[in-house]
């Protein structure tokens, strides 16, 4: 496996892979010499696409599993496969010592893969004989955006880590160490305000350039990176004037911001494009990877019964539906036969429960299922996020009338009523509906870990450890009959949580021992 030094002195040659939407309709295969390439706008073009295609690559077990997997490390999710080895999982969901596990070390080194292409970009394209200045500057714009959305997901899941902005020569490379992470934000933030300044509003595209990175796009991942350092005043302003914009807003029904009829929406500031043309791998597979053994799935990610309970003592009956399906449940959305008394055989399923998200109903399903071109696009931020985001940052600076309002909309949509608290309560309150509504989509985890509660700890020391709040749930106060009779992954799930190590994943093993040392081991891995 090729460390982060053998990924950035490899880059002599650049591999140009397709993704999916009209302005990356097919895999461009082969390599370019990179003294020849960039000659025209179609190269240049070309190798943002590559760019793109490094948010997931082209198959599941890069980027779109350990994004489940990040999942399986909070209260919302099992591993949930109990027919299989759970070797790859079970370390990192249950908090032992992940750092020789083959997820830890594929996001990382998946990640690096993906700056190598932004960065090429980036320097190569400023000096392109290309004579339109404002598609230069955008393609640019472009590759920071997404050089920064990789660096965030480095830095949420390992702290401070090596910030390389070139192509590296060995010499260059050698003794490279991590960043802090305030210095790893410093260039999250600089990319996303050069993208903020060089892209094109939703509105200004064409729509053959629909899923390409906007203006608004950047302005949220800006306001999220400054929310997630505690910088409540920059993240309130930002966030507020990109609700001002008006380029977005929620979709009517909440049923409908996890369709494949619905890619795309006004909900969605950036999302992963995919496609069901079965000639290449253009499509997802989590919808396989998180699905029932019973219905082609594989059964990882399994949603707790804790997560159901949240929703049933919120009287959240309707994200419930759209969340989270049971055994012998009528799959909501699914009117088919095979949606009807949906079976989730409970020996060979944690919870005998499934992601409703991820789900595709049986009329839109590819053959084969089974393979990477499942059309649904995979959302990353959404506009409810964004309203969320705003909220907690008002309620911080102590604007609470702004952040009720904002909380208002979000509940409106699943006719749930009007929170009239104020201060702490209020927080709690924004807490809650951030788990609610963005339930298995990749938050869970990062908010545990960055919120402090009253005991001045980090939320999710509350949660995990021996008298955590989901680990005596397990134990002592749980009646699901499902979870309690399956104990092939066991119920303990976050008891050997460490307060001094599990704020943070650790570094990968190879890339301490690679690095002879350099790239420095998180704290008691």
């Amino acid at each position: 496996m090729k460390n982060i030094l053998k990924i950035f002195i490899g880059g002599a040659l650049i591999l140009s892979l397709g993704s999916c939407s009209d302005f990356l309709d097919r895999p461009v295969l082969g390599q370019e010499n990179l003294d020849t390439y960039f000659q025209t706008e179609e190269e240049c073009l070309k190798q943002v696409a590559g760019c793109y295609q490094a948010i997931f690559f082209d198959d599941w077990w890069q980027i779109q599993a350990p994004y489940v997997g990040f999942d399986m490390c909070t209260d919302d999710l099992w591993l949930g496969n109990t027919t299989q080895s759970q070797s790859d999982w079970l370390r990192m969901g249950h908090y032992g010592n992940p750092k020789f596990d083959g997820p830890i070390s594929n996001f990382w080194q998946y990640r690096y893969k993906g700056i190598l292409r932004c960065n090429i970009v980036i320097n190569r394209v400023a000096d392109a004989p290309i004579k339109n200045e404002t598609l230069r500057t955008r393609m640019i714009a472009e590759a920071k955006f997404l050089r920064a959305f990789f660096y965030f997901d480095l830095v949420k899941n390992y702290g401070g880590v090596p910030v390389v902005l070139d192509m590296l020569m060995p010499e260059e490379v050698h003794g490279i160490q991590r960043k802090s992470i305030d210095e790893t934000y410093a260039q999250i933030e600089q990319d996303l305000k050069d993208a903020v300044a060089g892209l094109p509003k939703r509105s200004e595209y064409s729509s053959s350039d629909l899923g390409r990175a906007t203006k608004g796009a950047a302005m949220g991942y800006l306001g999220k990176a400054y929310l997630y350092q505690g910088k409540y005043s920059e993240a309130e302003s930002l966030l507020g004037e990109l609700i001002d914009t008006q380029e977005y807003d929620l979709c009517t029904n909440f049923k409908d911001v996890w369709s494949i009829d619905h890619n795309n929406s006004v909900e969605s500031l950036f999302e992963v494009q995919f496609n069901s043309d079965i000639s290449y791998n253009l499509g997802g597979r989590l919808p396989v990877f998180t699905g029932s053994r019973d219905d082609s799935g594989w059964s990882w990610g399994l949603p707790t019964s804790n997560l159901e309970k949240a929703f049933l003592d919120a009287g959240d009956t309707e994200r419930l539906r759209w969340t989270i399906v049971k055994n012998g449940d009528d799959v909501a959305g699914d009117d088919s036969d095979e949606g009807k008394d949906y079976l989730i055989t409970p020996s060979k399923h944690k919870s005998a429960r499934i992601n409703r998200k991820y789900y595709i109903p049986h009329a839109q399903r590819t053959t084969p299922y089974d393979a990477n071109h499942n059309n649904l696009n995979h959302r990353l931020l959404r506009f409810a996020d964004v309203l969320l985001m705003y909220a907690e940052a008002a309620n911080e600076e102590g604007h609470d009338e702004n952040a009720r309002k904002a909380l208002k909309r979000v509940r409106d949509r699943v006719e749930l009523p009007e929170v009239t608290s104020s201060g702490t309560a209020l927080r709690d309150a924004i807490r809650l509906e951030r788990r609610l509504e963005l339930a298995l989509e990749n938050h869970r985890l990062y908010d545990l870990r960055r919120w402090t509660d009253d005991n001045g700890k980090k939320a999710i020391c509350n949660v995990f450890g021996q008298n955590g709040t989901f680990v005596r749930y397990n134990l002592y106060e749980s009646t699901d009959e499902y979870e309690l009779s399956n104990q092939t992954e066991n119920s303990n799930k976050g008891i050997t949580f460490q307060e001094n190590r599990d704020l943070l994943f650790p570094i990968p093993n190879t890339e301490v021992l690679l690095s002879e040392g350099s790239i420095a081991q998180n704290p008691n891995f």
